[in-house]
């Protein structure tokens, strides 16, 4: 339980790190956008952690979730693109 609420967290922070380093407009909002980063967090760090390419509380965990939280924004940003 306690590793989902730190995934939670991070997801927020990696969120609010991609939004600064991703491009474009994207969503605005500050709730949609750490929508998108807890995702991306949650995604990224069970992914790498059924991969293989880390353990819980590593480093590499958080990076993933930035990257995580960032494809889920462009994702989101071309999705929604008028």
């Amino acid at each position: 339980m306690m590793h989902l609420i730190w995934t939670i967290v991070i997801g927020f922070l990696a969120g609010l790190i991609a939004k600064a380093v991703t491009p474009g407009n994207g969503p605005s909002g500050f709730f949609m956008t750490a929508v998108l980063g807890i995702a991306g967090s949650v995604v990224a760090s069970y992914l790498g952690e059924m991969l293989g390419l880390y353990h819980p509380g590593q480093m590499a965990g958080f990076i993933g979730s930035v990257v995580g939280a960032a494809v889920l924004l462009l994702v989101y940003g071309m999705v929604t693109r008028k």
